[in-house]
């Protein structure tokens, strides 16, 4: 593919994934990917996620405001994630991930008819450190390799019951902190070349408009409608990763 078509066909993904981002805080790596690996090979679709990855959630936390409240209360989170994703781009270079997609998406599945049924437990405050772990732990792999951590970020979110605001500003500081070793990792791996980077970096702009307006519709849905807006998100990145497992190649 030349780089004209591949501006054109990142260019339609990146503004659909990133007003799915603005709608729901999060899911723009894997929209994007989901819909890019239709015509490219994963590794270059991951490459092409990087810089907007890292431009949405700088704008995200930024605009949401409390950055340092946030930092200090998933700081832990967000170290763990850190380390967990930089040992895993460089343990699973060579490792094909069909069954991890596939797992990932029967995850994320279960999240959301845990979450639609009111089944997901809450979380008392004496245990968040440890689950901040935990989940942190999972979210380093599942990025490491797909760069989709978003599920485990959410299913811990959802432990603590936060609202909408709250949501949008962890998430957007965690998917942050887990782009800088994944856009290292992959710079210092020579999965992202100067073209590819360079495309990437232009992919900011329609991101940014999607997000705008993905944006603008968040700020009108109340709680109960931003929270069935984030599991039908979920919902379909788990049954698209779980048919991408499937019809793998």
């Amino acid at each position: 593919m030349d780089y004209l078509t591949l501006f054109y066909v990142a260019g339609a993904a990146f503004l659909f994934a990133g007003a799915v981002k603005g709608l729901a805080g999060i899911g723009m790596p894997t929209a994007a990917i989901a819909l890019m690996t239709l015509v490219l090979d994963p590794r270059t679709a991951i490459a092409l996620v990087l810089f907007p990855m890292l431009g949405s959630n700088a704008w995200q936390v930024l605009r949401a405001g409390q950055l340092w409240r946030t930092v200090r209360r998933y700081r832990v989170f967000a170290v763990v994630l850190f380390v967990g994703v930089a040992s895993t781009v460089f343990a699973t270079q060579d490792t094909g991930d069909r069954a991890l997609l596939a797992i990932l998406g029967a995850v994320i599945l279960f999240f959301v008819v845990m979450s639609w049924r009111g089944l997901v437990p809450p979380l008392a405050a004496k245990y968040d450190r440890h689950a901040q772990i935990g989940f942190g732990v999972l979210a380093g792999v599942v990025g490491g390799m797909t760069a989709g951590w978003g599920a485990p970020i959410a299913m811990y979110l959802a432990t603590k019951q936060v609202d909408k605001d709250e949501f949008v500003r962890a998430t957007g500081f965690l998917i942050f902190v887990g782009s800088l070793p994944l856009c290292v990792t992959y710079i210092q791996l020579g999965f992202m070349t100067g073209p590819l980077a360079g495309v990437s970096i232009a992919m900011l702009i329609p991101t940014l408009i999607g997000f705008t307006l993905g944006e603008k519709v968040r700020n009108r849905l109340s709680g109960t409608g931003f929270r069935t807006a984030i599991l039908v998100v979920f919902a379909v990145m788990g049954i698209n990763l779980i048919r991408r497992a499937i019809w793998y190649v």
